[in-house]
Formats: structure tokens, C-alpha cells, sequence
């Protein structure tokens, strides 16, 4: 043997070592386990689950991999990572949060956001602060969700947060960061001096009141931001401890729109009897506080749209000192008199004891119990000056408002988990019992015409409307329960052959009396091809070769309570012997078959990995069907007592594809590349509306609104078509007058004063059919850097700007876009006379494709013992959208079912710039 050789000696799940022969012809290796591949876990449901031995479609993001930058809540940090999980962000109010589509519409009247777990408990996107995340995993198909039972459907995220393991010196780390922003596109609407020629031409509707304003300057300001997150933490194996505390000042583009946010989570961890009892007790909770533009909510939208058509001739304040009105024009303000007219506060503080105590009678069983109390409350206060155009229209001197809201959210669960290995065979059997109880209230109370407008919303009782019976007043209390019983079995045989099997059996108050518990199963399996010997053996590159299928059942429980139940409520008052009487009447019918909606779903899966997983990923293929769809069904009345009523009859069905790619594609000792790319696509049919007892005869509904003046619904929900179908008139060119010309239900031009509802059509779709991601990663030295981007295609939006603001007519109403007087198909302008309306002229094409966000870091060499690690970076979000379409953004809602409408209020959208600095003592 040549006495200078190395042998080199690789195995899945082992370190690849390198032994120099020196001669010798016999060899002793011991191959040492790498740890790393044979460790890695995946949070699921009540525990945890090696990831070679996963047989559902579970996707997880560590705290390495997740966007980094000017981050406002824990979905953002898994932007564009994750296939088939579809998160957007639809304007850049500082108060919103971010909307999460997994695996497309699978209900018609309940929620469709997914379940948010924090460490065993339900919670939302808001309860912890994105620096304290410590990995994010999402449970997307049914076999995995199922153990969630009636709370599944949507699927599960499961976000755990930072932990202390092993022995930790006390550790102290800062992030810290400021952020600016400026608007990422600006609508173009008349100047003063582009008006006046309007007025001149003596178009209907212009007038000239000798000032130059820019509307949208005023209420636009330069933001600063800023974000601090300080942790501590220490500890040995036996007690240890971390704190976090997160504080976030956060200004947006227009004036007194803010959101302040105080987030702070303690967490404690004893291990005592040679840790066969380990208690965990954590608090984790926020305070906040924003301006309330508005009667109960956090920003008016109709500030930025009087922006935008506020006549730019018209002076700021008139020569008495007064904002300038014009109370006679209906939805049209002076922006500037809505934000200095109004005071308003929102406080809400969220506080959230919880903890566990798990016994280990055995290294292989543990018994834990787990409680929590989860407190919400909400304030809101609300007042218009006397200056308020409000006042001026209803003539009268002020107005307020006040009200609460409190939800606690109690929940006890016990489980029983028992893991062991037999040889070849690996165990784990989980057993557990669940009661969660949610208690919501709320009060709201108005009052006007006050003798001062200096108390805004805190001397409710001196308004004369209340005096006179005319104040508003209202209040509401509600109470819900689930009760579960679950079980989940994992066995796995040489690593070659998993099987997981699952049951939870559940009963909820919210369903009517002979359907108050449900089943929800789940079974699924995988094939570990590359301990096979077929594969091993014939040395091909594969570092992971496994096939996944799963099937499981998931629930959606109605969104509120007492749905089963005949309710009554008071109506008009009659005089009756000198005493005026309120009527009781229903207000809803019984229906004690109110079940929970059915989801059952298929999923197989392939996982791969090739070159020491220098290239892996998975690929998805699912099919869901949601049977016993809950919606309000017209009854006649008699028999019943009240004209409508929630059933469960229709079906929906979706379908799609996942495919996740992660690569290294360079990997030295200076430069390393890493990149992934995600693809999803979902297809949606809605079978049925009806079933034997319930019918929408008609197969169709409608839903979403333009808004006043035109007043029509956007969309159609149909049988055999999909979610998020726009129906409306089809237009195909305008006559010599330049009015519309539409195409009639045979396909034919007509007028559009002869316009029939039968005309009506197909004119587009609001959900995207397909969704890509990429994201890339460079370390270069002591520099980091990343890049992600992401992308929708092949869906529609209904451009309600332009189709209420680029038309002629709109002059009336006030100011109108520069294009308004642009040709129409290339021919002439609109008619200035030519009404508006709801036609497919305004639907464009959403497709686009983001830079979405870039960060450079820069770690420093740091010699200075106290100093263990200091990185400074700048980042940039929301960077460059490449787009055809005209409007804002084509980043709009895709929740509910009518998704695809940009509206006319919405709050724009930004571009951010982020500095920051990250210390670790």
C-alpha cells in the first residue's frame, strides 16, 4: 500500500473522516455520529420528532435562516422561506399584522388563519417579540394538524422561543435598530397647475379656489423607528433562567400614525431528584399603545384617500382660521381636519402566566401538566372636536366614545409521553387530556353634543345626547369551551419504515346538541430508501432519500358562539297601558345538527438530499376536500322562527403542489453561498352549496362591495368555479361619444346603458395560482449578507383608485389621477358624463416579483473578553417590485372571499431602511 495514501470514509449520519494509511494494511475506525444530522428535531404537535423519522409535511425555520432587517411580528421572519405558507403584508400601517395563507381557502364563514402555538399554547403573532424566536415550524397538511382537531384546519404554526441549555454563563445580548421609510410609489393625481387647465376647459365639476396644495405632503412626514431587544440569561442543567425584554417605537409614513409596544417574557427552569421532576414557569406579555383615528380602530384610510382628491386649489384653512370643508360633499374631509380634529388612544395590555411540571418515573415516560391564563384587554377612546367636519354636517359640538374589551383564555392539558428503543424499533406513545375555556366581553358607549371639546373622550356623562336619549350604547358577553381526549403513536423500524397514527376526540360548546364531539384521525408513513441496501450499496450520492403519505381529518368550529342556539333579542317598543313595551323577537333558529366543517386531507411527500446535503429538499403533493362547509341558508318562516339560519351542507375542494430546494453551492474556508427556492401552486373548486336539507338553489352568491357610489358586489361564489372569481360587466371597447361598450351575455358588444344582470361575467381572479421564493445567503470573511425575493403570479386585482379617481366624472367629487383624461383603447377619453362603474377595464394583472429584502452585516473580531460578538448591519425591506401593475402595490388582501380588491382607503405601502447594532456580553 502506498505509505502516503488517505483512505476517506463517509457514511449518512456519521462525521466524514480522513485517515492516512502510513504503511499500515489493517485499520481500527470508529465512526463517530453526527450529531447534527442525527439530531436535528422538528417541533410538532406536544412534543418533538426527529427529522428522519417525519412522516407529515412539516416545514421548519431556525432563528439562523430567518429575514432579517426592520421585523414587526413573528410571520415576517419566514417571508417568502416556506412553500405553501403564503405570507403577505398589505399596507404599512404600523398597527397591522401580517397575513398568513397556507395551502389556499378551505372555509367559506369561518377564520382562515392558521393556529398559533408559543410553546404549547395558543397565542398570535403578537405575543412575542420576533428577537426572542428561537425556531418556527408549520404544520401544513392534515396528518400533522389533526392533533389539533377542530383548530387544525388552517393549519398549525408552532413558534418556540429562545431556551438556556446546559451549563450557560450569564449571557447578556442587545439588539438594537432604527428604521426609515418613504413611500414606495406615489399615486399621480392633479397638481394645482394641472387642475386649473381643467378649469379652464370648463370640465364639469372644476373649480378654482386660487390656492396650490399638496394634500399628500401635509399628512406624509420622514419616519424614524426604532426597535431595542435586551436578553438575559444563565444557568446550569439543573436551574437556569432568560429574560427578554423587547421595546418597539414605531412611526409610519403619515402623520400621528404609530404603534408603541412594550414585550417582555420571563422564563424559569428547576430540575431537582436527579431530574426526575423539572418545573418551567414563564410570564410573557406586551403593553401597547396607538392613536385611534377612528370610532374603535387604529387609522382612518380615509385620510390618505382625501389626500389624494382633495382639490389642490383649495387653501389649508379658510380666512377665518378653519380648516376648509365642504360639508355638502358626501366621504369628502379635509385630511388635515381629520387628523388635528380627532384625539383618540388604544391601550392594550396582554399578560400570559403559564408553566409545566413533568415528572420522569422512568428515563423512558414523563408525565406533564400544563396551565396557563391568558388575559387580553383593550381600551379604546375616541373624540371629534368641535371643529370636526362632523360637527359641521350634523351640527352638532363634538363627539366620543368609549369602550372595552377582555378575553381570558384559560387552558389545562395533561400528557403522558413514552419513548424506547427495542433493537431495531423505535416507540413513542403520546396520551393526553385538554380543557381550554375562552371568556370574551366587551362594552361601547357614545355620547355628543358637549359644552367643551377639552375633556375629548373622558367626561362621557356631560354630552346632551344621553340626556335625550339619543347616545349609543351596548355591551356583550360570550363564553366557549373545547374539551379533548388525544392519543399519538410513532414507531419506526431500522430507520427504514416510520409509521405515526394520531387520534383526538373533541367536544365544543359551540356546536349544537347532537354534534357536540367529533373525531379526528390521522395516519401516515415513510420509507427511508437510503438505508436501504439497493441504495447504500450502489454508492449513488443521495445524503436523504425518503418518501412521505399522509392522511388526516381536521375540524373549523364556527367563529362564534351560541350559533346552535334559538336566540331572542329586543326590537321596537309599544305603548301598552300607558308603558311602552320592547318587543322580544328571534334572532336566530336552533339547529342542534351545527357541526364542525370536515377537512380530510391526502399528502405524499419525497424528501432528498445529494453530496453531503450540499443539495436538498422536499416536494409536496396534497388534495384536500372540506365537507359539511358552514354558511347562512334563507329558511321560510314558518317552521322556522327566524329567516335564516348557520348549517353545514356544501363541499370545497383544493389541490397543490410544494417543491422547497435548499443548496450550498459554494463552501470554503472564506465564501460560502447558500440558497433555497420555493415553489407552490393551489387550485380551488367550490363543489357544493347545498346538500339535502339545506339549498342555495341559485348555486351562487355574492360578496365584497365597491363602495358608495357605485355600490355593487365584486365577486361571485359559485359551484364549480373558484374562490376569489371577480364578476362584473366585460369591456371591450367605447363608442364615439366615448362611453362604455360592454359584451352581453352572448358574447356580443352592447351598450352600457342597456345593461342587464345576465351580462355579468367572469372578469377575473383574486388569488394567486402560483407563488415562488428565493432566497440567498453569503458569508464572505467577517461579512454576511442577504437577499430574498419572492413572487405571485397569474391573478387579478381590481384597481378601485383608478376606477373611482381616473374618470371624468370624478371631478365632481373632487380631484382626479392625470391619466383621467388619457384614451381609452386608444381612441378618446371617457366621456365626461360617463357614470362610474364596476367593469373589467379596472382589473389588472397582479403578477409580480420582489427584491423584497437585503441585509449587509459586518462581524467584528473582538479580542475584548467582555465583548463576545458585536455585528453591525444595514438592511432594506420591501427594495424593488417589478410589476405591471398601475396601482400602489400587488401585494393586497388574499383573506376572505374577496380577495384581490385594492382599495381606496387603504394606507400605502413603504420602502425601510434599517441600521443596527447586535452585542452579546
Amino acid at each position: 500500500m502506498d505509505n502516503n495514501a488517505t483512505i476517506h470514509i463517509s457514511y449518512i449520519g456519521y462525521l466524514e473522516q480522513s485517515i492516512a494509511t502510513a504503511g499500515q494494511s489493517a485499520f481500527n475506525i470508529t465512526l463517530l455520529e453526527d450529531t447534527k444530522a442525527l439530531d436535528e428535531v422538528v417541533v410538532v404537535g406536544y412534543g418533538t420528532i426527529r427529522k428522519e423519522e417525519l412522516t407529515n409535511a412539516v416545514s421548519s425555520v431556525k432563528s439562523e435562516d430567518f429575514v432579517k432587517g426592520s421585523i414587526t411580528d413573528a410571520a415576517q421572519l419566514i417571508k417568502g422561506q416556506v412553500a405553501g405558507v403564503n405570507i403577505i403584508n398589505p399596507d404599512a400601517n404600523p398597527t397591522g399584522t401580517s397575513q398568513i395563507v397556507l395551502r389556499g381557502v378551505t372555509t367559506l364563514a369561518s377564520g382562515t388563519q392558521p393556529l398559533i402555538v408559543i410553546d404549547g399554547v395558543p397565542g398570535s403573532l403578537s405575543d412575542v417579540a420576533p428577537d426572542d424566536i428561537e425556531s418556527i415550524d408549520i404544520l401544513k397538511d392534515g396528518s400533522a394538524a389533526a392533533i389539533y382537531g377542530t383548530r387544525g384546519t388552517n393549519g398549525v404554526i408552532l413558534i418556540t422561543t429562545k431556551k438556556v441549555r446546559g451549563e450557560t454563563p450569564t449571557t447578556i445580548e442587545l439588539n438594537s435598530y432604527v428604521t426609515t421609510q418613504a413611500i414606495t410609489k406615489k399615486l399621480e393625481f392633479m397638481n394645482a397647475e394641472q387642475y386649473r387647465s381643467l378649469v379652464t376647459q370648463k370640465k364639469p365639476g372644476a373649480i378654482d379656489y386660487g390656492s396650490n396644495t399638496n394634500w399628500v405632503d401635509e399628512i406624509f412626514h420622514t419616519p424614524f423607528s426604532q426597535t431595542h431587544n435586551v436578553s438575559l440569561k444563565g444557568g446550569n442543567s439543573n436551574a437556569n433562567y432568560i429574560m427578554n425584554i423587547n421595546y418597539k417605537a414605531l412611526q409610519g409614513l403619515m402623520l400621528r400614525s404609530d404603534n408603541d409596544v412594550l414585550t417582555a417574557r420571563i422564563e424559569a427552569n428547576h430540575s431537582m431528584f436527579n431530574g426526575k421532576l423539572r418545573i418551567n414557569g414563564s410570564i410573557i406579555g406586551f403593553d401597547q399603545k396607538y392613536f385611534s383615528g377612528g370610532d374603535g380602530y387604529s387609522w382612518r384610510g380615509d385620510v390618505y384617500r382625501n389626500a389624494l382628491i382633495y382639490n389642490p386649489t383649495d387653501p389649508i384653512k379658510n380666512e377665518n382660521g378653519k380648516w376648509t370643508e365642504h360639508p355638502d360633499m358626501n366621504n369628502y374631509a379635509n385630511p388635515l381636519g381629520l387628523i388635528n380634529e380627532t384625539e383618540g388612544e388604544i391601550n392594550i395590555t396582554n399578560f400570559r402566566p403559564f408553566g409545566t411540571i413533568t415528572y420522569y418515573p422512568t428515563e423512558n415516560l414523563n408525565f406533564k401538566l400544563l396551565g396557563s391564563k391568558d388575559i387580553f384587554n383593550r381600551t379604546a377612546g375616541y373624540a371629534e372636536s368641535f371643529n370636526h367636519l362632523n360637527s359641521l354636517r350634523e351640527n352638532r359640538t363634538g363627539f366620543a366614545s368609549r369602550g372595552t374589551n377582555r378575553n381570558v383564555n384559560n387552558l389545562l392539558e395533561f400528557t403522558a409521553n413514552y419513548s424506547n428503543s427495542f433493537g431495531s424499533h423505535n416507540l413513542n406513545l403520546l396520551g393526553g387530556y385538554s380543557f381550554q375555556q375562552n371568556v370574551y366581553e366587551f362594552y361601547w358607549m357614545n355620547n355628543f353634543d358637549f359644552p367643551s371639546d377639552q375633556y375629548t373622550y373622558n367626561n362621557m356623562s356631560d354630552g346632551k345626547a344621553l340626556k335625550v336619549g339619543r347616545a349609543g350604547m351596548d355591551s356583550y358577553k360570550e363564553s366557549s369551551k373545547i374539551v379533548s381526549y388525544f392519543a399519538r403513536a410513532n414507531y419506526s423500524f431500522a430507520n427504514k419504515y416510520m409509521l405515526m397514527a394520531s387520534l383526538r376526540y373533541e367536544g365544543s360548546s359551540k356546536f349544537g346538541n347532537d354534534h357536540k364531539w367529533g373525531a379526528f384521525p390521522a395516519i401516515s408513513g415513510g420509507w427511508n430508501l437510503l438505508n436501504e441496501s439497493f441504495i447504500r450499496n450502489n454508492k449513488l450520492p443521495f445524503s436523504q432519500l425518503k418518501l412521505r403519505a399522509g392522511f388526516g381529518i381536521t375540524g373549523t368550529a364556527p367563529s362564534s358562539t351560541y350559533q346552535s342556539l334559538s336566540r331572542l333579542t329586543y326590537g321596537n317598543r309599544y305603548l301598552l297601558d300607558g308603558e311602552w313595551i320592547p318587543v322580544i323577537y328571534p334572532s336566530s333558529n336552533a339547529n342542534p345538527d351545527l357541526r364542525w366543517e370536515t377537512k380530510e386531507e391526502i399528502n405524499l411527500g419525497l424528501d432528498f438530499g445529494f453530496f453531503e446535503d450540499r443539495l436538498s429538499g422536499t416536494i409536496d403533493l396534497y388534495k384536500r376536500t372540506t365537507k359539511d362547509l358552514l354558511w347562512n341558508y334563507n329558511v321560510a318562516t314558518p317552521p322556522y322562527l327566524y329567516g335564516s339560519v348557520l348549517a353545514n351542507a356544501g363541499s370545497m375542494e383544493n389541490k397543490g403542489l410544494e417543491i422547497q430546494i435548499n443548496a450550498s453551492p459554494i463552501r470554503s474556508d472564506e465564501f460560502i453561498w447558500n440558497t433555497s427556492l420555493n415553489y407552490s401552486t393551489n387550485s380551488n373548486k367550490l363543489l357544493s352549496l347545498s346538500n339535502e336539507k339545506f339549498q342555495l338553489k341559485s348555486g351562487y352568491f355574492y360578496t365584497g362591495s365597491t363602495g358608495e357610489p357605485i355600490q355593487a358586489n365584486t365577486h361571485r361564489v359559485e359551484e364549480g368555479k373558484a374562490i376569489g372569481n371577480f364578476w362584473g360587466f366585460k369591456t371591450i371597447d367605447i363608442d364615439e361619444n366615448g362611453y362604455w361598450i360592454i359584451e352581453d351575455r352572448n358574447g356580443n358588444p352592447k351598450p352600457i346603458s342597456e345593461q342587464q344582470p345576465d351580462d355579468k361575467q367572469i372578469i377575473g381572479n383574486g388569488l394567486p395560482k402560483h407563488y415562488l421564493g428565493w432566497n440567498n445567503t453569503f458569508f464572505y470573511k467577517n461579512f454576511d449578507l442577504d437577499i430574498t425575493m419572492r413572487g405571485a403570479f397569474k391573478y387579478q386585482i381590481l384597481n378601485m383608485t383608478k376606477m373611482f379617481f381616473a374618470v371624468p366624472v370624478s371631478l365632481t367629487r373632487g380631484n382626479v389621477m392625470t391619466t383621467t383624461y388619457d384614451n381609452v383603447y386608444g381612441k378618446k377619453p371617457l366621456n365626461d358624463f360617463q357614470e362610474l362603474q364596476y367593469v373589467s377595464y379596472y382589473i389588472e394583472n397582479g403578477d409580480y416579483w420582489k427584491i423584497d429584502n437585503i441585509t449587509l452585516g459586518y462581524t467584528f473580531d473582538i479580542k475584548n473578553k467582555p465583548i463576545k460578538n458585536l455585528r453591525l448591519y444595514l438592511s432594506g425591506s420591501n427594495m424593488f417590485t417589478f410589476t405591471s401593475y398601475s396601482g400602489i402595490d400587488p401585494e393586497v388582501n388574499s383573506l376572505g372571499l374577496d380577495p384581490g380588491l385594492d382599495q381606496r382607503d387603504r394606507y400605502p405601502s413603504t420602502r425601510s431602511f434599517t441600521f443596527g447594532i447586535s452585542l452579546k456580553f
